[in-house]
């Protein structure tokens, strides 16, 4: 789809005059210096911290802008980091130490499969050898992926974003030429994005000396991997059939069962203690020992679309980041279009340089296919390939949700029709 020749930005709408912002401030940095990245992070953020997206970003505290009308702040809020950004006009209303470099966990997977997930058709299929699965980390979340057995890359992916598995994360590197290869592309696409707080060590997040992202980073990322179709349909999909291991069944014939994996994402699947929440259409959590609990999530109410993402709670309760999460939700909601922005999500280098709209195998599906989707028409109620539930897949997001390059800048197509997710999950 051509890139349209102007492109209007959304305009917001801005109360009268803007008051102070509640930035907890240190001394301002102009510069956008890049630290050296650190195994385990500090108590507090450095002073100094990139500036890209905007000056008040490489600020330490919470930086928002309050003016007449615009709602306050949750006051529970112990995350060490957060960023609460409108999807499509890339404004960052909020932010907590935006750019302070911490261990993303498996957020790291998101910049993992928006590289690689466009190489191979959904439909190939690789049979896995021990080499494929040497080396992941000890107690890393893994799918259930055998020796032996034969995936395809559909498969595969859905091991990636439902379970967070690190095996399927090395099945797929193996096949990209490796973890070196992997890490290296990674890296470089971070680049490209502007994603310059991040530093890749491992594809899957893994706990490892200098593998650091940031909350804005992140943010980043997961405004890019939802360009890709593929990407928003595995990160919206709740649950799914996963194959087995090959077996023989009493006649002698070779019989392969398959078993449900769930998304550990508990916005988009709820939990005990949480409900699933309206809108809800992915992206990807993490957690980790070094990392604690790290979350991005996307979801649209009211024509609005918003990115947020929040790392590592303070405070221990279960499913905090979850919490947190949702409470920032739920300001962004109430405050766009009232709240003055105090940074933006940046375009991709390329972007910036030649204001070119991205290829269709960055628009499209993995593998190439170029199909972008225009149709404003929701799927919902039908079933994903290859066992995919119709009830757990939020197919409505692949409808509308376009992005094209203009000016330098994102912009996402608002027909994004979402399910509702709670009454679309299995009452059995």
């Amino acid at each position: 789809m051509p890139a349209p020749k102007k492109t209007a930005r959304r305009a917001l709408l801005v109360t009268s005059a803007v008051v102070s912002s509640l930035a907890l401030t240190a001394p301002v940095s102009y510069a956008a210096p890049k630290p050296s990245p650190s195994t385990t992070p500090s108590a507090t953020p450095p002073a100094d911290m990139s500036t890209v997206g905007g000056e008040r970003l490489g600020r330490p505290g919470t930086q928002v802008n309050l003016a007449g009308g615009v709602p306050v702040l949750p006051k529970d809020l112990t995350a060490r980091s957060w960023v609460v950004a409108d999807a499509e006009s890339g404004d960052v209303l909020a932010a907590h130490n935006a750019h302070w470099r911490l261990p993303p966990a498996s957020t790291m997977k998101m910049l993992f499969a928006d590289t690689v997930l466009p190489r191979f058709p959904k439909t190939t299929k690789h049979e896995v050898v021990p080499s494929d699965l040497a080396d992941i980390g000890s107690g890393s979340s893994l799918v259930g992926i055998k020796e032996g057995e034969t995936y395809s890359v559909h498969d595969l992916w859905l091991g990636v974003f439902l379970r967070s598995g690190n095996d399927a994360v090395h099945v797929l590197s193996k096949m990209n030429g490796g973890i070196d290869k992997t890490v290296k592309e990674m890296n470089e696409h971070a680049e490209e994005l502007q994603a310059l707080d991040t530093n890749a060590v491992s594809p899957d997040g893994y706990d490892a000396p200098r593998q650091v992202s940031s909350a804005y980073d992140l943010t980043l990322i997961a405004r890019s991997g939802l360009q890709k179709k593929d990407f928003r349909e595995y990160c919206s999909t709740v649950t799914a059939k996963f194959p087995g291991q090959t077996t023989k069944n009493k006649k002698g014939k070779s019989v392969r069962d398959t078993f449900e994996i769930q998304n550990t994402n508990r916005l988009l699947a709820g939990d005990s203690d949480i409900p699933v929440y309206q809108g809800i259409a992915g992206v990807k959590n993490g957690n980790t020992t070094n990392a604690g609990a790290t979350f991005t999530g996307v979801a649209e109410r009211g024509g609005k679309v918003l990115l947020v993402t929040v790392m590592n709670p303070e405070k221990g309760e279960h499913n905090e980041v979850y919490k947190e999460t949702a409470r920032l939700f739920d300001w962004g909601f109430q405050a766009a279009g009232k709240v003055q922005p105090v940074g933006e999500l940046v375009a991709p280098r390329s972007a910036t340089q030649s204001g070119a709209q991205p290829g269709a195998n960055d628009a499209g599906e993995a593998g190439g296919s170029g199909d972008t989707d225009t149709s404003s028409k929701p799927a919902v109620g039908a079933s994903a390939a290859n066992g995919s539930s119709g009830m757990g897949t939020a197919l409505g997001i692949a409808g509308g949700l376009l992005v094209l390059l203009a000016a330098g800048a994102f912009l996402i197509n608002r027909r994004w029709p979402l399910p509702d997710l709670v009454r679309r999950r299995s009452r059995s």
